[in-house]
């Protein structure tokens, strides 16, 4: 293993060169593509020094190049297996740089630049897959326009931009727009499309095609529909029009990420893509609708204002994602969307801000940019976003962004820049802000209350724990929602913004009748923990009275916790308040089924263990699993007949439709099932997969029977029904890999990667069976013998040499590993170092190995 060289933030130099524009040639073939470019470079005047032209390349084998159409090897230039310098002195001011190389997309396993999948030419070259196809500055400040000639394949050839000429074997495209080779796509191969048309506010037409496998066609309309909803809403709510003549979408089965947002061609994992009633359930159909929407709203965020380097990702990803967030709220519910992103956040960002992979939103510096598309980057971003819009209201935020698209349009910014353009648009200092992008950790908030004289006082204190390389850390700007009840529940004080800037602070609020109870963070306003002492008592006040749905929720949420890790740590029993408690807020016809869906779901075995680890006890995964399963139990025994009427009550009448409304209803349907599955020995469960006429309620029912040990059959038969669907059967894996009893995990996920249809260089596939077992069910995964992460670890080595990237991101199932006893410890860190020792291993995974083990 060659140590990989430190990229810092501090480093960066302005490019020597400027492209004004691209033309590229590709003659296709599966283990021999020819690539022509022809590439018009000036030198920078912004440049530091007259630099040398440096051009990455990888896995490249290199024809012919030229400048000026002078061959290249009468101008003096060094080629090494990665760059291709020509010296300053040899090149004029503005030139022209031509090259010819071979690539064998075939042998591409990494998925990344050009590479095949099932017999179909495609890309991803963000962030540095564009120098596995030609010669180039491989970097996001240099920014062209793109022309681009496909040859050789039959089917339907495709790039970025508008068709300007096409022939039988060959199609030639234009993107007018500047971008960054990160944004360059292709796509060849058999395909259909189902299209549709949009027009603009101005009123122009736009043509939209997605793209799919012959047989595929029925399972995109949803797709379309969420395009169109999203095209209108950007324009409604920030004013941005779709610029070209032609948006496409393509469904990929080897993808390694969920999509990319290529300018006007976007590429799809076909997962987040295709859907029908009867194969996608409804959390698919509300993915497809976030990411589309996420997507193509990086046209604006990431496309036309790109970012100056990968220090600065967050810029266009954490924006991106609060505005698909705002977007999905818009669709369906913002109450039940915002808990379901602060779960999100708890259980993928919390745990990489406590651990040894934390990391600020903007890092300092990486190794292999590939291991920073994180929870951090994206997840936190957003949040930094919303409590930027929080502070400075909803008017000036839509001002502040005008400002941002007039500005820097066809720009690539940097973090700085976004945030001077709130300064000048509002005038607010934001230095001490920016905090939130430079420290890492997840801020402590405590709080202490006082009551005197009708006088009610809150006082926080902040603290940001040291995390690896970051120690001392200054007080952040913390926006905390609040809003004030009543001793009877009516609220007092409707929600406002505290503006929290000191390390301690206090709030004070006069004249108030009676000592009120403070809903503090409401729709969780920052992401930070509170550290509240509050008794079992007040945590049902605020389950029943709170006007916040947030902290309604999370009243709920902490109480079962608090029990959970009580059942853990100290044996007791889980008593009955919980379990009355949320049986009226199931019972409650007032309230979305879907938030009474959220609130009867117990914390994750996760959430548990991060908290039995806050109290200083040694974690025991196994003991965490039988906990969670007496209290669902015992909520079961408590609901009584209230139960199956409540199940069939939620019934949905009619043709099936992903809408919220329905949706909801039946997500309570589920979660009623999952506790009734408890107490009637599985005979609803198992009447309701007989049944079942679409996906979201036949792998309910097949769930809650794994869960219970006894869907033998029913696993089964779904295999039997739907054996020639790649993407249903990817759950098949995953709910037997996740479900599986602790004690048979290890066994059956070995059994599973043994079967015929166990496609383990699919990325989908290995991680419907390898993550779901290693990430969704701990208790198998954390056995005490540790054969489940030796079987993880003899998984991720033979993928690594094929896929660095999918394995390096599947490293991080060992992040806790200090959170348990010493003996699990011990063979965790044996798994470590065995990786860490490989020869050959990636600077991938070797650096996501090696930050985990500092732990």
């Amino acid at each position: 293993m060659t140590a990989a060289a430190t990229i810092r933030l501090a480093d960066y130099s302005p490019p020597a060169f400027l492209i004004d524009d691209v033309h590229l040639t590709f003659r296709l073939s599966p283990n021999a593509t020819r690539v022509t470019s022809r590439i018009q470079f000036r030198r920078n005047p912004d440049a530091a020094s007259d630099g040398d032209l440096v051009l990455n390349g990888e896995q490249l084998k290199l024809h012919s190049a030229s400048i000026n159409d002078v061959p290249l090897i009468d101008n003096g230039y060094h080629l090494t297996p990665d760059l291709l310098t020509v010296k300053s002195e040899n090149l004029p001011n503005s030139f022209n740089f031509a090259a010819e190389v071979e690539i064998d997309p075939a042998a591409n396993s990494s998925l990344n630049g050009l590479y095949m999948s099932k017999g179909m030419y495609c890309t991803q070259c963000e962030a540095e897959g564009f120098r596995k196809i030609t010669y180039y500055p491989d970097r996001p400040d240099v920014m062209a326009t793109f022309t681009v000639r496909i040859e050789g394949s039959p089917g339907v050839l495709l790039s970025n931009g508008n068709p300007t000429q096409q022939g039988t074997g060959w199609s030639e495209w234009h993107d007018p727009w500047p971008k960054p080779a990160y944004l360059f796509a292709l796509v060849a191969g058999d395909l259909v499309s189902h299209g549709d048309s949009f027009t603009t506010a101005s009123g122009r037409k736009v043509d939209l095609k997605v793209w799919v496998r012959p047989g595929d066609e029925d399972k995109c309309g949803y797709a379309m529909d969420s395009l169109k909803r999203s095209m209108r809403w950007d324009e409604t709510e920030y004013g941005r029009e779709y610029d070209l003549d032609l948006f496409q979408i393509v469904a990929v089965d080897d993808f390694n990420m969920g999509a990319m947002e290529n300018k006007g061609l976007n590429i799809f994992n076909s997962k987040y893509v295709l859907a029908s009633p009867e194969t996608a359930t409804d959390r698919d159909f509300e993915l497809i609708e976030g990411i589309i929407a996420h997507e193509y709203f990086h046209n604006w965020t990431g496309n036309r204002i790109t970012c100056r380097d990968w220090f600065q990702l967050s810029l266009k990803e954490g924006l991106t994602v609060f505005r698909d967030q705002i977007f999905s709220g818009d669709q369906r519910s913002h109450a039940v969307k915002r808990i379901t992103e602060v779960q999100q956040l708890r259980a993928r960002q919390f745990r990489e801000d406590a651990g040894p992979l934390a990391h600020p939103v903007q890092p300092a510096e990486y190794k292999e940019i590939n291991n920073f598309y994180t929870a951090t980057i994206y997840e936190k971003g957003a949040e930094v976003i919303g409590m930027l819009r929080a502070l400075v209201g909803p008017e000036q935020y839509r001002k502040a962004l005008d400002l941002y698209f007039d500005r820097h349009d066809g720009q690539a910014c940097t973090i700085d820049d976004w945030l001077k353009v709130f300064t000048d648009s509002t005038g607010r200092d934001l230095t001490q802000f920016r905090l939130w992008y430079s420290q890492a950790g997840t801020p402590r908030l405590s709080v202490a209350e006082e009551w005197q004289d009708g006088t009610f006082t809150l006082t926080f204190r902040q603290e940001v724990p040291d995390t690896p390389g970051q120690q001392d850390k200054s007080p952040m700007v913390i926006p905390i929602a609040l809003g004030l009840l009543n001793p009877n529940g009516d609220e007092i004080l409707p929600t406002e913004i505290l503006e929290m800037t000191e390390r301690t602070q206090s709030f004070h609020f006069s004249d108030l009748p009676a000592r009120p109870v403070a809903s503090i963070l409401r729709g969780f306003s920052a992401p930070v923990i509170l550290a509240r002492d509050q008794s079992a008592d007040a945590l049902g006040f605020q389950l029943a009275h709170d006007t916040d749905p947030f902290n309604k929720w999370e009243a709920g949420n902490t109480l079962a916790t608090d029990i959970l890790t009580n059942m853990v740590t100290s044996g007791k029993k889980p008593g009955s308040q919980l379990p009355q408690a949320l049986k009226t807020v199931a019972l409650d016809e007032n309230l979305d089924p879907a938030f009474r869906a959220l609130t009867l779901a117990l914390p994750t075995e996760d959430e548990i263990a991060q908290a039995v680890f806050q109290t200083g006890s040694p974690v025991d995964p196994v003991a965490i699993h039988a906990a969670r399963g007496k209290l669902n139990h015992a909520i079961a025994e408590n609901m009584g007949d209230d139960l199956p009427r409540l199940y069939n009550d939620m019934a949905v009448d009619g043709a099936y439709t992903p809408d919220a409304g329905p949706a909801g209803k039946r997500a309570l349907r589920s979660a009623a099932l999952t506790l009734l599955t408890l107490v009637d020995d599985g005979a609803a469960a198992r009447a309701q997969f007989a049944s079942a006429n679409n996906m979201t309620e036949q792998l309910a029912a097949l769930s809650c029977l794994m869960r219970a040990g006894k869907a033998q059959t029913q696993t089964a038969e779904f295999y039997q029904q739907w054996q020639a669907n790649p993407l249903v059967i990817d759950k098949w894996f995953t709910l037997q890999a996740s479900l599986a009893q602790p004690t048979d995990a290890v066994a059956t996920a070995r059994a599973l990667s043994e079967h015929a249809d166990f496609d383990w260089k699919n990325p989908n596939r290995f991680r419907a069976l390898i993550a779901g077992f290693a990430m969704m069910n701990p208790a198998g995964f954390h056995a005490a013998s540790g054969a489940g992460y030796v079987f993880f670890t003899d998984w991720l080595l033979r993928l690594d040499p094929l896929n660095p990237q999918t394995t390096a991101r599947m490293s991080s199932a060992f992040d806790t590993w200090r959170r348990f006893d010493t003996d699990r410890q011990a063979l965790m860190q044996a798994q470590l170092e065995r990786i860490i020792a490989t020869k050959g291993l990636s600077t991938d995974t070797a650096e996501m190995v090696e930050r985990i083990l500092k732990a």
